[in-house]
This record gives structure tokens, sequence and C-alpha cells, in this order.
């Protein structure tokens, strides 16, 4: 793929290098290597020019990025709902059920193999870069980078806590109080990949924040302990850690068959999955400093457990 990113140099950036000019627009160590790769992928006032060129109040710069992509993901005819696509970055709305990566047990329904067909499709390259994994079964929002710089520039967003996520969860039994903050480590079993745990000793920081939006009463849909309507909203971005904070709380999610849903499967007739949407989205753009924010509504199976009644 190709990108073109132009900047008008002002009163502040004067008498600095190029180089310095772009790490200040966010272009990382590793970004900065890769234009160097080529001779002419910066370009000041229509001349192509080496990174250590000082620059003048009005001069016009221009950063060409060029990029192949390093691995053929394979192409796969599978629906990807895009909500929104510029020339660096797009936000999918992922359906639970679908991986993000490839893998060994799925190397054809993931999220990369469907927008790889969608961009074979157009005839274009593509490299996959998704800059927040959401696990194969939880629904809702992520961002792809079309490129590297936009993925690094998100990356270092993500570090700085600048891109805001929320969910919503529906939880085991009555959720209190009404809302919350969980400020548990989370570290990795020993005895599994995936798992993960409350580890006070040796866990990395995890934050979960929670407002109750919803009871539902015990016997609702037929479940004994009833549930809860959480929106969810991470500090953190731990490996599973809504799911384990709310079982560490007590309230594991409905559906989640890894840690612990105490329905004992009474809810497998209403959802098969862990009940959780990333519902919100919202960061500035890190390239042309533009507030994006996005919701999306839940999917089919978690508005079925929000609809219903007490028997």
């Amino acid at each position: 793929m190709k990108r073109t990113i132009s900047y008008t140099i002002s009163k502040e950036n004067t008498d600095i290098k190029i180089s310095t000019f772009l790490r200040r627009k966010g272009f990382s160590r590793q970004c900065l290597i890769e234009l160097k790769k080529y001779e002419d992928s910066v370009f000041l006032n229509g001349v192509p020019k080496h990174f250590d060129t000082l620059l003048s109040i009005g001069d016009e710069l221009k950063v060409f990025i060029r990029e192949k992509p390093a691995a053929i993901i394979k192409a796969s005819d599978l629906p990807v709902n895009i909500i929104y696509e510029d020339e660096d970055l797009l936000v999918v709305n992922k359906a639970a059920g679908m991986p993000v990566h490839p893998s060994f047990h799925n190397e054809d329904n993931s999220l990369a193999n469907a927008l790889a067909w969608h961009y074979k499709a157009q005839a274009k390259d593509f490299a996959f870069r998704c800059s927040n994994r959401l696990d194969r079964d939880t629904s809702g929002l992520t961002i792809v980078s079309k490129h590297y710089v936009s993925a690094a520039m998100i990356s270092q967003m993500g570090a700085r806590r600048e891109i805001s996520r929320e969910y919503l969860a529906i939880a085991a039994g009555q959720v209190t109080p009404e809302e919350g903050t969980i400020d548990a480590p989370l570290g990795r079993k020993d005895t599994s990949l995936i798992e993960r745990f409350v580890d006070p000793q040796h866990g990395e920081r995890a934050v979960t924040h929670y407002r109750v939006l919803s009871h539902f009463p015990p016997g609702t849909a037929g479940i004994k302990e009833g549930y809860t309507l959480l929106r969810v909203r991470l500090e953190t971005g731990r490996t599973h850690q809504i799911r384990v904070h709310m079982q560490y709380l007590g309230h594991p999610l409905l559906g989640d068959p890894l840690y612990g849903d105490i329905t004992a499967g009474e809810d497998a007739a209403l959802i098969s999955r862990q009940a959780l949407h990333a519902y919100r989205l919202s960061f500035t753009h890190p390239i042309t400093g533009a507030a994006l924010e996005f919701e999306a509504p839940l999917p089919e199976d978690m508005l079925r457990l929000v609809s219903a009644t007490c028997n």
C-alpha cells in the first residue's frame, strides 16, 4: 500500500530536523527506520531531502509510506462489518465466534482472512494490524491499522491510555454495589496457556470500572440467580480482564466457558459464549487529529437476554 502524509511547518517546529519533527508527530524509531529504506520517502517543498534537514516556517513536508505485506494471509469470503474506513485505519464491528488472527486451528476463518478477501477484491495490498484485539467470542468494535505508521501511533496511544473502550456485559447474579472499580492484578495460570487469574504477588496491574444498567431478578429467562447488565470501562487492557475481574467479584459473565459460569448451564439456550460486547470506542485520529467515536448495538444473542422478562 501507499500513503502520503502532508504537513505545513509552523513556527514552533522551525530549526529542527525532519526526523525530530516526525518523532514529535508520533512516528516511532522503527517507523523512521522503515522510511529511511527509500531515498525518496520525505520531500521538502517538492524536493527529496535527508532526515537531518532543518525545517523552516511555511515549509511543506510530504512523507511517502510504502508497505508490502510481510506475510500472505489467506483470503476467505466471510462477512465483515466495517463501520469506518480511511487511508490510515478502519473500525470493524467483529462478530462473536470470529478469531482476530489466523492460527493453527483457525487458518481461514479469522477477521484477518475476511479483510484479506475484502482488499483482494479491490486489488489492494493488505497488511493486517489489529490494534485492540478482542477474544474470539467477544463481539464488538476493534481498530485495524492500514500501515505501520498508524499502527505505531495507535499502539502509543493505547500505552498512554488515550483510547477509550467501553463494553456491555451480562453477569450472573445481582451485582452490587451499583457501580465500582475492580483493581486487581492479573497473571497467567501456570497450568494453562490462555487462562488468567488474580495474582496479587506477580500479576500486572489491571483496573476495570463498572456501572449497573439493569438488574434481572432470579428466575428471569429461567436463570435461577438472575443476571445483571453492566457498562464496563477498561482503564488497562489485560488479556481476559473483564472476564477474570467479574469472576473475582463473584459474578462471572453468562455463557463464559472458561471462568466458572455459576448458572451451571441454565443460560446455554440463550447464549453460547461469554456475554461481552465492545459497544463504544472513542479516540483521536492519530494522523488527522479528528475526534472519533463509534458505537455498535448489542448483537442478537445478548439482546435476547436484556429483552427477557421474569418467568
